[in-house]
């Protein structure tokens, strides 16, 4: 994508599944594309498994927080996280979540579900839940696809987790595995 590049994604979960880990990587993926990223997020009880949201906005953008019906894209680490945080999406946006029933399309298409619980579980490594929800979304046949791509994120994981080649190894097995379950 160019210099006019302009995206906003929500992404929701509960505390400890990774929200701000997926939220970084992003950001991350921005910046080496050098588009202008702003982050913010909100902690509801996340030590106890409360709700937690953060907001992406890429591109020219004042303010890091995203109003009702103007999200392009939407992650939803848990299922709840839809009908908690759907209303951030305009008519045009598209939703990535985390459903135990699987791969299915509803409201016109817009809301694809994948059973990342399982995926993640099924490729050894369960908690790794928020890259296979991150792989999915790397879709680029996605109706908004995001601004960044699956080779942008694994860029950005091989440098962070350098020092941890096993661990950079199973999350690009979870990419991977997140990525092939939703690609036509």
């Amino acid at each position: 994508m160019t210099e006019t590049t302009r995206q906003q994604v929500v992404i929701s979960g509960v505390g400890g599944q990774g929200v701000l880990f997926v939220t970084r990587l992003l950001a991350e993926a921005a910046i080496r594309k050098g588009l202008p990223v702003l982050t913010s997020e909100t902690h509801g009880m996340a030590q106890r498994g409360g709700t937690v949201i953060s907001h992406l906005k890429v591109g020219d953008f004042t303010s890091p927080l995203i109003r009702s019906g103007h999200a392009d894209v939407l992650l939803a680490l848990k299922a709840e996280g839809a009908a908690q945080h759907g209303h951030y999406l305009h008519d045009g946006g598209w939703a990535l979540v985390n459903d135990r029933h699987g791969k299915e399309d509803t409201a016109g298409g817009c809301w694809q579900r994948l059973d990342a619980d399982r995926l993640a579980q099924d490729s050894g490594n369960p908690r790794a839940v928020n890259l296979v929800v991150l792989g999915g979304a790397l879709d680029q046949s996605a109706p908004l696809p995001l601004f960044c791509t699956l080779n942008d994120i694994q860029a950005v994981l091989a440098a962070r987790l350098a020092a941890k080649p096993d661990l950079l190894e199973m999350s690009r097995k979870a990419l991977a595995v997140g990525l092939q379950a939703v690609a036509p």
